[in-house]
């Protein structure tokens, strides 16, 4: 009899220890389909995330666009002529070469922008002191002063606007910035590369 009861409490335990197994992978099952269920919203959410942060940098792309074609207008330039003003600007005075170099023009269409730019008052085209045989272009006072009052209160503005952010959220976004530039000028390269 011992020996009946003693199977007899076996078989319940092994049934019971089934159905606990049973549970058990019942639960496991469940949480690993709550895992995955878990992880694929987590996935989407960041693709809408990603899709999100590329229209908001391709409309703040277009924005600047807006900006330099109204500054273009004023100054009564081509957007090519405005990318040479900017250039010049920033370097503070070029010479033929080294501006068709970074604006990725010839040297005849750089040369015939300067003619035009000279021509329309943005800028002066004076002799290299260093070698007599180059010609440097600035910026004329007057256009230094039309640059300002179009883009300084932009630069103020945006200046204001990362005033928001911690110092880790700028670096986030200046290496955002740094790469994406790089991105458009390599994909530049590439498209000027295409033939039709």
């Amino acid at each position: 009899m011992g020996s009946g009861i003693s199977g007899g409490a076996e078989g319940v335990d092994s049934g019971i220890r089934a159905e606990a197994e049973r549970a058990d992978f019942g639960i496991r099952g469940e949480a690993e389909r709550v895992d995955a269920g878990t992880r694929a919203e987590a996935a989407r959410a960041a693709a809408g995330t990603r899709a999100e942060a590329a229209r908001a940098a391709a409309d703040f792309g277009a924005a600047s666009d807006v900006v330099d074609d109204a500054a273009a207008t004023l100054l009564g330039v081509n957007r090519t002529d405005l990318r040479i003003l900017g250039l010049v600007f920033d370097a503070g005075a070029l010479s033929a070469a080294p501006l068709a170099n970074a604006a990725k023009l010839s040297p005849a269409a750089t040369s015939t922008a300067i003619q035009r730019l000279v021509a329309a008052g943005h800028l002066t085209r004076t002799v290299d002191a260093a070698d007599r045989r180059r010609a440097v272009v600035a910026i004329t006072p007057r256009t230094v002063e039309l640059l300002d009052r179009i883009y300084g209160p932009i630069g103020r503005a945006g200046l204001r606007e990362l005033a928001r952010y911690s110092a880790a959220e700028l670096a986030v976004i200046t290496d955002f910035l740094h790469r994406g530039r790089s991105l458009q000028l390599a994909q530049a390269d590439r498209i000027r590369s295409l033939t039709t």
